[in-house]
C-alpha cells in the first residue's frame, strides 16, 4: 500500500478536478494521444531509416498525413460530442468518491488483470458477432476496417456504436469488481496503451506479446493479421478465445 500511497496522494491533491465531469474526457484523450505520438514519430522516421523499417509489420504500407488527420479529427469529435455528455450524466448520477487510502499493489495487479481478461472476452464476443452478421458489420463495424494496414491513430477510428459499446465494457468491469479509483485509472491507461499498440503496425523487441510467454498474448501481429484477413483473430489481446473457437491464425 505504501508504494502506491504517494501516487494516490498526488492524485487526490487535484480532487476538485478529478471529480469534475471534464476529467474523464481529458484523461482519456490525453492518454490516447500520448500513446499514439511515439508511433506517429516511428511512421515518419522509419520511411527514411532502414533499421526502423524492419519492425514494420506491413513495410509496404505507410500512413500519410492525409490519412492521420481525419483520424485525429474524428477522435476529437467523438470525445467532445459523445464521450463528454456520457461522462457528464455519469458525474451527475454517480459522483466519484475518493478514499483516503491507496489500494495495495497485489490487489491492483490482480484486478487490472481480471479487468483485462473480462474486456478481452466481451470484445471477442462483440467482435465475432459483428463479423458474422453482415448487417452488423456493414452498419457498425466496417468503418474500423477502412485501413487494411493499421497505424496507431486507427485505434479509435470507429463508428459511434462501436466506440460506446467498447467504452461501456471498459467502464463497467471495474465497477462490477468494486475497484479502487486508482486501480480503475491504471486499468484505463493499460487498456488504452494495449489498444494503441495492437493497431500500431509495429512488432518491436519490447512489444507486449514478446514479454508474455507461451503465445498467450497476440499483440500487434495478431491484430494486424485480423485487419489484413478479416476472418480470424477476433480477440483484441489474448489468444485463448480464438484458439477455443477455431478462429486463430498465426502471424
Amino acid at each position: 500500500r505504501l508504494c502506491l500511497q504517494s501516487l494516490w496522494d498526488l492524485v487526490t491533491a487535484k480532487e476538485p478536478f478529478i471529480k469534475s465531469p471534464f476529467f474523464p474526457v481529458l484523461f482519456s484523450f490525453t492518454a490516447y494521444m500520448a500513446f499514439c505520438l511515439p508511433y506517429i514519430a516511428l511512421d515518419f522516421l522509419s520511411t527514411r531509416l532502414p533499421n526502423l523499417r524492419k519492425y514494420k509489420i506491413q513495410p509496404q504500407n505507410y500512413p500519410t498525413l492525409g490519412m492521420m488527420v481525419p483520424c485525429i479529427i474524428q477522435s476529437v469529435y467523438h470525445h467532445v460530442v459523445l464521450i463528454f455528455p456520457v461522462t457528464f450524466v455519469h458525474w451527475y448520477w454517480r459522483p466519484m468518491n475518493l478514499p483516503v487510502m491507496a489500494p495495495e499493489l497485489p490487489e491492483v495487479l490482480l484486478e487490472v488483470a481480471v479487468c483485462l481478461l473480462l474486456f478481452d472476452f466481451e470484445y471477442f464476443l462483440w467482435h465475432l458477432l459483428h463479423h458474422k452478421v453482415p448487417w452488423l458489420y456493414k452498419t457498425f463495424h466496417k468503418v474500423h476496417h477502412k485501413h487494411v494496414s493499421t497505424f496507431a491513430l486507427t485505434t479509435q477510428y470507429s463508428s459511434v456504436w462501436e466506440l460506446l459499446s467498447l467504452g461501456f465494457f471498459a467502464a463497467i468491469n471495474p465497477v462490477l469488481l468494486g475497484c479502487h479509483p486508482l486501480t480503475e485509472m491504471i486499468f484505463f491507461l493499460v487498456n488504452i496503451w494495449l489498444s494503441v499498440e495492437d493497431h500500431s503496425g509495429y512488432d518491436l523487441p519490447w512489444s507486449t506479446h514478446r514479454l508474455v510467454p507461451f503465445g498467450l498474448y497476440g499483440g500487434a501481429p495478431h491484430h494486424d493479421l485480423h485487419h489484413l484477413k478479416f476472418k480470424s483473430n477476433y480477440a483484441p489481446y489474448f489468444t485463448h478465445w480464438d484458439k477455443l473457437f477455431g478462429t486463430f491464425t498465426e502471424s
